[in-house]
């Protein structure tokens, strides 16, 4: 399968909507959620959403377990329920590659959605599981964590993955001249 171009924060098309999957067990289905897993584990990451490989549709990739072997793939997801008990956990995003921040979310979340074929499923979750599913859920909205972060924090944020982004496209014009 192929790796697939993660966006970065502060690009803009993180904060476009994905529209909902209409056409399930499609062979374009398939590949994108088989490209959306390698790309999420090479990175290495706990989750992907579509949206942030610049596929604006609802789809999610998840597994938090510590030998990546347990792809959870969550389409057209909807929380049903979460708890009254928030807990605050130190996030982290692909998107925002070395930013790492307490953000505050219900502890505990129950989720529909459907599989590759679509066929319908739930899901309860707490812990990290809870976690990543909020957070890339928040993908799937066009909101990125750190907007969960003081205007301070995340201006701070942008500033230095902007700076980040400038530095390599100098380094990558350089070596585009030496050639």
């Amino acid at each position: 399968m192929a790796l697939l171009d993660i966006l970065r924060y502060p690009d803009p098309r993180l904060h476009k909507i994905a529209t909902p999957v209409t056409e399930f067990g499609t062979e374009r289905l398939r590949t994108l959620v088989a490209d959306m897993a390698d790309t999420m584990y090479d990175a290495p990451g706990v989750g992907l959403a579509a949206s942030q490989v610049d596929v604006h549709e609802q789809v999610v990739t998840i597994d938090v377990t510590e030998a990546q072997d347990d792809l959870m793939v969550f389409i057209n997801p909807e929380i049903t329920w979460s708890s009254d008990e928030r807990a605050v956990y130190d996030e982290g995003c692909l998107s925002v590659p070395g930013v790492y921040d307490g953000v505050e979310r219900p502890s505990r979340v129950k989720v529909r959605a459907f599989d590759l074929e679509g066929k319908e499923f739930t899901v309860d979750a707490d812990g990290l599981l809870a976690v990543c599913i909020q957070h890339e859920m928040d993908h799937l909205k066009g909101k990125v964590f750190v907007e969960y972060l003081s205007p301070l924090k995340r201006n701070r944020i942008k500033a230095k993955l902007q700076k980040e982004e400038r530095g390599l496209a100098r380094e990558a014009a350089q070596r585009g001249a030496r050639r």
